[in-house]
């Protein structure tokens, strides 16, 4: 079959050329050579004949239309063959959608479609396969993958967003097959989580339509509050996951109507978020503290320990910071040794310079017999390649001790919540020889950090139920308290300046001493040995909003899977995604724009559902959250569920593919799209 599309291929470039400049080329000058693609659409095994299928160029920035390459019909087999000029930009994202009642278009004009069954396929971000294939798998993957980048126009979008979206499509299903992708079907994913069975759940929610009569069901239960009602399968499957929490029992009960694909779902998710995990090279990852991305969509990630994959014997520190791909791979030449690298814990940045900053808080498993103090008293720098910048024993100096939270700003500052030392760091223009320590009185256990639109640092005091406020100069600003703030950890703001903080409610974090002589155990005390999602959320489990004159709302947010609050993220559109070091759930909340949430919701509310959040089995305990400029939320697994504390550390990064609106990077204060 491959010759005869090569075949047919052949003959339609050879009458294009016979007959001059086709729609594939109107309005630009082309240089580059014809190329060609044969494909297949079908449902499961099952053709799909007479299907309008379009091959697009998404538009090159928000809101841009999409060019049309190439239409073609499909025969009765299912088979197609576009012919078409391919675009002079490298980085140009290339789709396929195949509408099965569209109308053809003439030269120059854009397809018009007109039934309800569409699917599509991402094909760019992956090497081209001999024979495409088009099918509800492939568009549940391409609808995720680029959520937020598809309206009413079509697919576009910036740079590197867009096209780190394409290749996380690739992820999910396999092109060439039409299949699961190898990275989803096999471990850390696999059978080891229900994301793939979750995955063939949507596309046989898909396949009710294309096959059967429940296409006007799918489309009234796709519908968001407030939205249009979507008119196509590839519009139901966007706007599913827009609103992964909107009737996902009644979606479940469509779906299996129709086992198409399988292995699939035996009950209703309380949300059709996608969660895939990643683990780099394997034996690399344990006990992932935080993660930074870089301006390419890089995620730079801390390691508390060395790599172990028996969790009865004793780790010591991790040595390496870990930087992958936006696809879930190790960059080039990573993981990155040296600069003084040891046990890092939450402080991660990437600063205006593309440098990476690492706080070694001496992280280790319980039997290490290494001494940490000498080691906890840094921070180590790195360059964009991964060239450690900082010396063999890191950056000293600045009163730098157990270093936990940092933030990077606009001017260069690069700032350090100093865990240990009841103080923060400031290192001006990211020059670490003049790194000075900065007393915060009001401060004890200084662990969460960010900066805001003014370029203001905000830290958390987990030891002493407060937040302060820092001037870009390191004056003291605002000293917060109340609003909820009981064991705060992580910190995030918004871009109107506002100031999110997750209270833990019951966490001590493992830095200097209370008069118990054991930190340490204090805190896995805390947290437990069990699997405690029956329990319910943890006393003091919240979120406290803090208003940019330092004014805290009179009540923390609660709700949403909120368990044991931790890292905190604001997305593009300002909304909150809270980590939690617990019950396998992030929580989502509405955030200052009412126009992202849905109608009638408040500032705080909950998006998520209000008693799971967004529940997945691929979670274990997480610490770290961040938003990528694919609007992907990444979160740490960094301990295990049952954490045994000679190696308690977690093997995974997990990804919630297209969950969130995204955000530029690095990340130098505030939120807002890229």
């Amino acid at each position: 079959m491959r010759r005869r599309c090569g075949v047919l291929l052949t003959a339609a470039l050879l009458a294009q050329l016979a007959a001059g400049p086709s729609h594939a080329a109107s309005g630009a000058a082309w240089e580059r050579e014809p190329a060609g693609q044969c494909g297949v659409v079908r449902s499961g095994d099952t053709p799909l004949g007479g299907a309008l299928v379009t091959l697009y160029q998404a538009g090159d920035g928000p809101g841009a239309r999409p060019r049309v390459l190439a239409t073609a019909r499909s025969a009765q087999d299912g088979r197609f063959a576009l012919d078409y000029r391919p675009p002079q930009d490298p980085r140009a994202v290339l789709y396929v959608l195949a509408d099965l009642a569209g109308s053809q278009a003439g030269p120059g004009d854009r397809p018009r479609p007109e039934g309800p069954v569409t699917l599509a396929a991402v094909v760019s971000g992956a090497e081209a396969p001999p024979e495409l294939v088009v099918n509800e798998r492939t568009t549940v993957a391409a609808a995720y993958a680029l959520a937020r980048f598809t309206g009413p126009e079509g697919v576009a979008g910036t740079s590197p967003g867009l096209q780190n979206a394409a290749t996380v499509a690739h992820n999910l299903a396999d092109t060439g097959t039409g299949g699961i992708a190898a990275l989803l079907a096999a471990p850390p994913n696999g059978a080891l989580t229900s994301t793939m069975a979750e995955f063939n759940t949507l596309a046989n929610l898909l396949a009710a339509c294309v096959t059967g009569d429940a296409c006007d069901q799918l489309f009234d239960l796709a519908r968001s509050p407030g939205r249009e009602r979507p008119r196509t399968t590839w519009q139901a499957a966007v706007d599913i996951a827009h609103d992964p929490g909107h009737n996902a029992a009644a979606l479940f009960a469509l779906a299996d109507t129709t086992r198409r694909y399988r292995p699939a779902l035996p009950a209703a998710p309380d949300a059709w978020t996608v969660a895939l995990r990643y683990e780099g090279n394997g034996h690399e990852l344990d006990g992932p503290g935080n993660l930074a991305f870089d301006a390419d969509g890089n995620a730079w990630v801390t390691n508390n320990y060395r790599y172990g994959a028996d969790p009865t014997v004793p780790v010591c520190g991790g040595r390496s910071v870990l930087k992958f791909t936006p696809a879930g791979r190790d960059a080039p030449g990573a993981p990155y040794r040296g600069g003084g690298v040891y046990g890092a814990g939450f402080g991660i940045t990437v600063d205006a310079g593309g440098s990476a900053w690492v706080g070694n808080f001496g992280f280790q498993g319980r039997g290490c017999p290494i001494d940490p103090a000498p080691l906890e008293r840094s921070v180590s720098q790195f360059a964009p390649d991964g060239t450690a910048l900082s010396p063999a024993e890191g950056w000293r100096g600045g009163g730098i001790v157990q270093p936990q939270g940092m933030a990077a700003d606009r001017a260069g500052t690069v700032w350090v919540a100093d865990c240990g030392g009841d103080a923060v760091t400031r290192i001006p223009d990211g020059d670490a020889t003049r790194a000075r320590e900065v007393a915060t009185p009001a401060l004890h256990k200084p662990f969460g950090a960010a900066v805001d639109p003014a370029g203001r640092l905000w830290v958390s005091g987990n030891g002493s139920d407060s937040v302060q406020a820092l001037g870009p100069d390191g004056a003291l600003g605002p000293s917060v308290s109340g609003g909820g703030l009981r064991r705060p950890l992580g910190v995030a703001t918004d871009s109107r300046g506002n100031v999110w903080v997750g209270n833990s409610g019951v966490l001590p974090v493992p830095c200097g001493n209370d008069g118990t002589g054991d930190p340490a155990g204090d805190f896995a005390a805390a947290v437990g040995n069990g699997d405690d999602d029956a329990t319910g959320p943890r006393p003091g489990a919240s979120v406290t909003l803090i208003g940019p004159d330092g004014t805290p709302a009179p009540e923390p947010l609660t709700g949403g899977g909120l368990f044991l609050p931790w890292g905190v993220a604001v997305d593009g559109d300002d909304t909150v995604w809270v980590a939690n070091f617990g019950g396998h759930r992030v929580a989502r909340l509405c955030g200052v724009d009412l126009a992202a949430c849905p109608p009638g919701f408040r500032t705080g509310q909950p998006i998520s559902p209000p008693d799971t959040g967004y529940s997945s089995d691929a979670l274990e305990r997480n610490t770290g959250v961040q938003i990528d400029p694919s609007g992907n939320v990444w979160l740490v697994n960094n301990w295990r569920t049952v954490p045994v504390q000679t190696n308690p550390g977690g093997h995974e990064l997990v990804v919630l593919v297209g969950a969130a609106a995204p955000v530029a990077a690095p990340r130098l204060g505030g939120g807002g799209h890229p």
